[in-house]
């Protein structure tokens, strides 16, 4: 296809490696024209009307996948667990599995650079990963009839996650790179941003129902689930028929743009990012900062329905409010990352983060908890997790060279991944220990640890980001005296 220049889009990246950007505007101009003046480029003329079909599609798959994934995680599958008897053990297990596999994007990122086609690739991922939970179905109506024990059915459920999560594996980073491809990098703020604020909006919508479906079933929540569970496997099937009209690519069209005569081609999993300073950078900032997240992230669910002993349909309107606000906040982050770049934002929206886990010391069992305190720690979470989730993703697509993305994107998943599992882990096990102060210990110690993660990410550098303090400026536009400003 040889679309004409006024209809095409031009995706066009470096086949060097990135160059380090120092956080003043002379010198990142001055970047910027050498990595335009870079002799090897890719160069690929997408339509526009491919783009925009493209991006649609995108957005339905994800509003689909989100639905189906809401189901089989968060509040209601770990309210269908502890229903069946599960502790925190078996929380920390439903956490730790689907990071600890990301040991295995690498391989999945070795293995799509040997396709030939991106949608028929993830097709036979996402189709057997998600067909695989039907299998709880009977399980289900066989512990209600009482011919199986609740426990069984526990150990069932951790079995499929673990078989599900070992599939998608092997999808998740070659996906970031197929979405990097497709999403133009200077629209990546401003789409993701309503894209997340889409699926935010769903999410908000569509959790309270399923959690009041679950608590208000006839047959009794376990068997309520079971009819949300069949529902979220035909909305995640719905969600891969929408990559068919997603505009295909292949794998090998980048490892031929980015192809040098000079250079041998590798032909196993490339090593490179070891000689990316300023990737381990972020590398190191990502695993320290999910191993804090996840030492307290799987238990403040557990915390509500089991501590405080809060009905479902109640936890899941929290995690609802929790859901507009990151609705509400997401076109906002879009646009100020579009414009100050992503790590400023990281930076200062992590403090907050950092702080969110310690208010909860402040919860107690009272009317004010359940009705003031509550809805707005998780309406705080969900604001500034919008941007964290936001930017993250759009700081590892600009830090990684579009030859070797989905290597970088399965390093930086595996090495998070492992991180998260082993931060879960680790919560599991300080959850039990009697003298530990419980749930709020961890509470404590992972807002701690989150502060102390933003340390590494000071040093990460990143081609469109501006200073800390002209972030400031912009969020706070108070004329300052001049000699009180400090140049970053």
């Amino acid at each position: 296809m040889e679309p004409h220049q006024e209809d095409a889009i031009l995706l066009e990246e470096s086949s060097l490696p990135p160059i380090p950007i120092q956080e003043i505007s002379e010198d990142r101009a001055l970047t910027e024209t050498v990595l335009s003046q870079t002799p090897k480029r890719f160069l690929k003329f997408i339509s526009k009307a491919e783009i925009r079909t493209s991006l649609k599609a995108l957005t339905f798959e994800s509003v689909f996948a989100t639905i189906f994934y809401s189901i089989i995680g968060g509040a209601l599958l770990s309210n269908f667990l502890l229903e069946l008897g599960a502790g925190p053990v078996e929380i920390g297990l439903l956490a730790a599995i689907p990071q600890m596999v990301n040991l295995l994007q690498p391989l999945g990122a070795y293995l799509v650079d040997r396709s030939t086609s991106f949608r028929w690739y993830f097709l036979c991922i996402f189709i057997p990963s998600r067909l695989l939970w039907l299998i709880l179905v009977p399980a289900i109506w066989l512990v209600t009839s009482s011919h199986i024990a609740g426990q069984q059915v526990v150990l069932l459920t951790l079995g499929i996650l673990l078989g599900a999560n070992i599939i998608e594996a092997f999808g998740r980073a070659p996906w970031l790179g197929w979405s990097a491809v497709l999403v133009p990098q200077r629209l990546r703020g401003r789409y993701f941003g309503f894209r997340n604020s889409i699926l935010g909006l769903t999410n908000f919508v569509t959790v309270p129902l399923l959690g009041l479906a679950v608590s208000a079933w006839p047959g009794g929540t376990l068997q309520g689930y079971s009819v949300v569970l069949i529902l979220g496997i035909i909305l995640g099937l719905i969600s891969v028929g929408c990559q068919m009209w997603m505009t295909d690519v292949s794998p090998q069209l980048l490892k031929v743009a980015h192809s040098d005569t000079s250079q041998p081609q590798s032909q196993g999993i490339d090593f490179s990012f070891l000689k990316d300073a300023n990737f381990l950078k972020f590398v190191l900032y990502l695993s320290i900062w999910c191993f804090a997240v996840n030492v307290s992230a799987p238990f403040f669910n557990l915390y509500l329905l089991d501590d405080l002993d809060i009905d479902i349909s109640v936890v899941t309107i929290y995690n609802g409010l929790g859901t507009a606000a990151n609705m509400l906040m997401l076109l906002l982050w879009g646009k100020l990352a579009d414009r100050v770049g992503n790590r400023p934002l990281l930076l200062l929206v992590g403090v907050l983060v950092a702080v969110t886990p310690l208010l909860w010391l402040l919860v107690r069992s009272d009317e004010i908890s359940f009705w003031v305190w509550l809805p707005l720690l998780h309406m705080l979470a969900g604001g500034t997790w919008a941007a964290i989730d936001l930017c993250t993703n759009n700081l590892m697509m600009g830090i990684a060279p579009l030859r070797y993305q989905s290597n970088y994107f399965a390093i930086a998943g595996a090495i998070a991944g492992i991180t998260g599992a082993i931060g879960t882990t680790i919560g599991s096990f300080l959850a039990t220990l009697p003298g530990t102060a419980g749930l709020l210990g961890l509470f404590v110690l992972s807002g701690l640890l989150r502060m102390a993660a933003l340390v590494p990410l000071i040093f990460v550098q990143e081609q469109r980001s501006t200073p800390l303090g002209q972030l400031m400026r912009v969020l706070f536009p108070i004329k300052q005296p001049t000699d009180l400003m400090e140049a970053e």
